[in-house]
């Protein structure tokens, strides 16, 4: 990431700052972690109106920036991730035909959460042991129930505006505030509004359950997938209840994708919940009506191989994905004192496995720009190169996967593209174009 020839931008590495960060999911705490540890006060404002997120029951493909941000930021002393030594793909009929050996680490989104919030501002938690700070460490806030409803520039930073759903508001002042709130970013809605969040025809269905005798063969320490015309399914084995790694206390973490056309009775049924609201984007875990998810069960048996099904239809708190493309023209705004970082900038769509890594690497490569360390246009050229090359070969990937009927090689070879680390990838001008 650093190029230590390069000429640092003054404005932005001239000392101490104090960063405001809207958003204290992964993207918002990475941002957090590195910015306080290089001595910078952050101060985090979540709109969920709870002190912690709750949990996302999600299974996360820790690539190689996601290993080497915790490698370098989190202080806790234990394992984050479970290995899968062989990617293989099924038949209908539950066979194996095709297989490599490949390591992959997997996490899942609650460890990475409660260590990050161990470490940014102490959270005690059943997963870690919370981390002794630094002298050299910057203060570290992290304010819940503050939804952002107005970002001005002023001479000597930002003022972002807030309310709470308890009525209040507030105003802060901020040398620098990053938007780290996600695809659906508020303050990327506030600077770009034209940038829209749209639907991508299909939907990501997805849950965990116990490690079963009948699956053990199939998933234990597998990275397993099946295609199918409109359908694909993968599953791997994460971090257990409180992030246990060891065997006997994983889970399997499956994601099921299927079609639901824009404006469908099917896209309604399953997007609206047990107590009868519609959900936009995500159904979260528990709230998916009996009914629109027996009925999911009822298909997956016919669709999928055995083995697949059998973790579909025992999962007992499934959730559900809208797949959707969003991403922003730039990663800067008012002059640089407005970013924006990780899902906030561009959504991926999860074929890539990538939404954790973009959102470790941009909170490195921005703190090497803070510290002087690479200037502004290569800070962005990494940024946005990064952004747009994976945002597009995700599009490409989920569009081959859902909407055409490609042999097994085709999806193979999509997947192996998708595993190239960052550092290998040669990015096109048009993706590095500032």
């Amino acid at each position: 990431m650093a190029q230590e020839n390069e000429q640092p931008d003054p404005k932005v590495a001239d000392g101490k700052k104090h960063f405001f960060i809207v958003g204290g999911s992964l993207g918002g705490l990475a941002a957090g972690l590195v910015l306080r540890q290089l001595g910078h006060d952050t101060t985090i404002l979540e709109r969920n109106p709870t002190p912690v997120l709750e949990h996302q029951g999600a299974g996360i493909v820790a690539g190689g920036d996601t290993l080497a941000f915790f490698k370098k930021h989190n202080r806790c002393d234990r394992r984050i991730a479970v290995t899968s030594h062989r990617r293989q793909y099924l038949d209908k009929d539950g066979n194996v035909i095709h297989k490599e050996d490949m390591d992959q680490n997997m996490t899942s989104w609650d460890l990475a959460y409660y260590l990050m919030r161990a470490n940014y501002d102490g959270v005690e938690n059943a997963y870690c042991m919370v981390p002794d700070a630094k002298p050299t460490d910057g203060k570290a806030v992290h304010l819940h129930d503050r939804t952002v409803t107005d970002i001005q520039a002023r001479d000597d930073g930002v003022e972002v505006s807030w309310t709470s759903s308890r009525g209040e508001a507030g105003r802060v002042q901020a040398d620098v505030l990053i938007g780290a709130d996600g695809p659906s970013s508020t303050v990327r809605t506030l600077l770009a509004p034209e940038v829209q969040r749209v639907y991508a025809g299909y939907c990501a269905l997805r849950g965990t359950r116990d490690v079963s005798d009948a699956a053990r063969e199939s998933f234990c320490e597998r990275f397993t997938f099946f295609h199918a015309p409109g359908v694909q399914i993968l599953a791997y084995l994460i971090p257990g209840p409180d992030g246990a790694v060891e065997p006997g206390k994983r889970l399997i973490n499956f994601v099921y994708y299927t079609n639901f056309p824009e404006g469908s009775t099917e896209l309604k049924e399953l997007m609206t919940d047990k107590h009868g609201k519609r959900r936009r984007i995500t159904m979260p875990p528990g709230l998916t009506a009996p009914a629109a998810w027996e009925k999911q069960r009822k298909i997956a048996r016919e669709r999928l191989p055995p083995q697949f099904a059998e973790i579909v239809c025992a999962t007992r708190k499934p959730f559900v994905q809208a797949v959707t493309d969003v991403i922003s023209p730039t990663n800067e705004f008012l002059d640089g004192k407005v970013v924006l970082i990780g899902d906030a900038l561009a959504g991926f769509r999860p074929h890539t496995v990538a939404s954790t890594s973009q959102a470790a690497f941009d909170a490195m490569v921005l703190g090497d720009y803070v510290s002087g360390k690479v200037s502004r246009e290569e800070w962005k050229r990494q940024t946005l190169g990064f952004a747009r090359f994976i945002q597009k070969r995700g599009v490409d990937m989920g569009n081959r996967s859902q909407f055409e009927d490609l042999p097994l090689e085709e999806h193979i070879r999509d997947r192996n593209a998708a595993s190239v680390p960052r550092e290998e990838e040669v990015y096109p001008e048009w993706a590095t174009a500032i």
